[in-house]
């Protein structure tokens, strides 16, 4: 109880002190809140790209695995990898008669994959929409993954044997070429043919950026129709739906082991394929933000060295100035234990009191970028402002224990006689 009342007692005297500088104390604590509220702000901005990129990961569906002739996710493919025998239809139809495999959907898909953007143009009447991109799936596409449908239906499997001309329009395409009207029914040119809209895609997500999704201006076919009008395109995309989670490591090995066979490798051969998930998107992302997170360290630790540089002189000074003090309440009674406590409390009340206000401003900053710029969803991480608040409390500490030794060392006699 006596140690409480005495922690009270260095509190009370140290709120004290900082009122009767106010001025000197707001600039003391400036650094620290400058740099709490950058981690503030930018640790918002991260957790908000963080939830895009989960949202986006799951439209590609749940208990997926892609399979492809190499992995074309975080790195540079070699000459070998982009020389390797391609993916055949056939090589997913097998895939479906294994165990635990619920749905494979072989695909093909035509644009430009540096830019991103579609190759192809559209026309309806006088509408005409450029770098369309063009896809071919199997009617399993809606088993597979989540197909957001706006209006119409997918195409059946007999029309996908019967390779029918017809069409699903990704969100922006159906807008741009039937604006103010439904498009089911209607007919639109592509690649010298035409082909009749059965359905339309809802609006997909945006991972990154803001403005227009480039797979929102798209065009999907069935797999059979896609092949009549592009038959260059001779690479396929495998994607596998299994039936549980904990069967993720089985059906990846028996997927393996019929490409394998399939491929004719031999025992001391390796995979020249890939077989991955959505969660390479995800990894990937987290390398990228690891990244962010360095930078964001590195930035507020700057500002904070330099508040907490301050701290350690204003506190000197604040030794300097209360010499007098120190010795009046030595003479009283006042061990060193007291003094080292009253003035390391002071430090990191200090520190704490920059703190929250940098959480404060943090939190401000956060709310304006939450709606000023909408598709980043920032939103504030509470993991984040403990983070925040502890580290400004450590720099009180680290900061104020030289100040506050010297404080406690001072000699109560030469103390009394300073002027």
């Amino acid at each position: 109880m006596r140690s409480t009342g005495k922690s009270r007692e260095s509190f009370k005297m140290a709120l004290d002190t900082l009122r009767k500088n106010k001025m000197r104390s707001g600039l003391t604590i400036l650094g620290i809140m400058i740099g709490i509220a950058t981690v503030i702000l930018v640790s918002s901005a991260i957790n908000g790209l963080n939830t895009n990129i989960s949202e986006f990961v799951n439209t590609l569906g749940t208990n997926v695995l892609w399979i492809y002739h190499f992995e074309p996710f975080g790195h540079q493919p070699t000459t070998e990898e982009l020389n390797r025998k391609k993916l055949t239809y056939e090589d997913g139809i097998a895939m479906r008669a294994l165990p635990h495999v619920l749905a494979v959907d072989p695909e093909q898909t035509y644009q430009n994959f540096q830019t991103g953007l579609g190759s192809v143009s559209m026309k309806h009447g006088a509408h005409k929409i450029e770098n369309t991109i063009l896809s071919g799936n199997t009617e399993a596409i809606t088993q597979v993954q989540d197909v957001p449908l706006l209006e119409g239906r997918m195409w059946t499997e007999a029309e996908d044997d019967r390779a029918e001309n017809v069409v699903v329009l990704g969100h922006d395409a159906a807008e741009d070429l039937f604006p103010g009207e439904s498009p089911l029914g209607k007919a639109v040119e592509c690649s010298g043919d035409v082909f009749t809209v059965i359905g339309v895609l809802d609006r997909l997500p945006q991972p990154i950026g803001s403005g227009r999704n480039t797979q929102d201006n798209q065009a999907d076919f069935p797999i059979h129709t896609f092949r009549k009008i592009h038959p260059e395109i001779t690479d396929f995309w495998i994607a596998v739906k299994y039936d549980d989670p904990a069967n993720k490591a089985l059906v990846t090995e028996e997927v393996r082991e019929l490409l394998r066979v399939r491929r004719k490798l031999r025992a001391d051969q390796d995979d020249n394929f890939a077989i991955f998930s959505p969660d390479s998107l995800t990894r990937l992302w987290n390398q990228l933000t690891a990244g962010l997170f360095l930078f964001m360290i590195a930035v507020s630790s700057v500002s904070l060295m330099v508040g907490g540089v301050g701290v350690m002189n204003i506190m000197l000074v604040s030794v300097t100035e209360r010499t007098r003090e120190i010795g009046v309440r030595k003479a009283i009674g006042a061990t060193k234990k007291n003094i080292l406590a009253q003035f390391t409390v002071e430090a990191v009340t200090l520190c704490m009191l920059g703190g929250l206000l940098g959480i404060l401003v943090g939190a401000l900053l956060t709310l304006i970028l939450h709606f000023a710029v909408s598709f980043l969803h920032a939103s504030l991480s509470l993991t984040w402002v403990l983070i925040a608040f502890g580290v400004a409390c450590i720099i009180g500490l680290v900061f104020g224990i030289y100040p506050a030794w010297k404080a406690a060392n001072l000699d109560p006699i030469e103390a009394l006689r300073y002027e």
